[in-house]
């Protein structure tokens, strides 16, 4: 858990620097401008997920599935995967804050 100089837990958000390196938050304030644009970012990036989950279903169950169409299913689900990976690690840093 990564912390600022005073000691305060920092909020990972969910996107990262062009870099691909994480970014983080430091803030008492959960309803601050940043926090509530990185609490919409995470809803949109679980309904994402839910939809690209929805939509490769039956794509791997079926079996005529080109092998083009089954990578771009598998890059989608992997980029979800860590979406939510992310989004699990932000949020349950914050649970044990309690």
């Amino acid at each position: 858990m990564m912390r600022n100089g005073n000691g305060t837990r920092l909020r990972l958000l969910p996107w990262t620097t062009p870099e691909g390196a994480p970014c983080y938050l430091s803030t008492d304030d959960s309803g601050s401008r940043l926090s509530r644009l990185a609490d919409e970012l995470e809803a949109e990036l679980l309904d994402s997920a839910e939809c690209v989950l929805t939509a490769a279903k039956p794509l791997l169950a079926d079996s005529g599935a080109g092998e083009r169409e089954l990578r771009f299913t598998g890059a989608r689900l992997a980029e979800a995967l860590g979406d939510v990976l992310r989004i699990a690690v932000s949020r349950g840093a914050r649970l044990s804050e309690d």
